[in-house]
């Protein structure tokens, strides 16, 4: 019992949202398993390039707004200060959780869009959807919502709702002219 004490205790994290403490679940099976999909797609591309990814980062933004982002992709290594990164990440990915999914939403996208941020992504693991934003003078614009069709939904598909499927199997990521990340693989191994 007291090992179960002291690690959780270890786990102890939170974030801050304009000022107010929010404390962080651990996260599920599913949500740790899209984590690390997308992480290592990031890092696959990335490598040998400017830009890095980075999982469960510390990010502070200001004073206030203090974040633990599922994953992140920065360009610029002067904002770098281990064990934080203080300033704008270029692009950050947020998976949805019953706790959190009402503040990466909306309240933590609101303020990655005042900040900079560039490209927003909020991935639902229950729908297996992918929402991508991008950041233009007025805030974020929806650039596309990306979905994993099963089997059965798939073979329903006809005419033009195929062809739309099919335009929503592969992200491109703003950062690069050739930064594709194909959908199924975000989602490999989840149930």
């Amino acid at each position: 019992m007291e090992a179960a004490l002291a690690y959780q205790e270890a786990y102890d994290a939170y974030e801050l949202i304009n000022g107010q403490e929010y404390m962080m679940a651990r996260p599920s099976f599913s949500h740790m398993r899209i984590e690390g999909n997308i992480f290592g797609a990031f890092d696959r591309y990335l490598r040998g390039k400017k830009c890095k990814a980075f999982f469960e980062p510390n990010v502070r933004l200001s004073d206030k707004d203090q974040f633990i982002p599922d994953v992140v992709i920065v360009c610029n290594p002067e904002i770098l200060n281990d064990p934080w990164i203080e300033g704008t990440p270029d692009l950050v990915v947020e998976i949805l959780s019953p706790s959190t999914a009402k503040n990466d939403k909306f309240i933590k996208k609101a303020l990655y869009a005042k900040h900079g941020v560039k490209e927003y992504w909020i991935v639902d693991p229950r729908g297996k959807s992918i929402e991508v934003y991008h950041l233009k003078e007025t805030g974020y614009e929806l650039d596309n919502v990306y979905f994993l069709y099963s089997e059965k939904q798939w073979s329903k598909l006809e005419g033009e709702d195929r062809a739309l499927a099919e335009s929503q199997k592969t992200i491109k990521v703003s950062l690069y002219d050739d930064f594709l990340v194909e959908v199924g693989d975000v989602f490999r191994d989840v149930d």
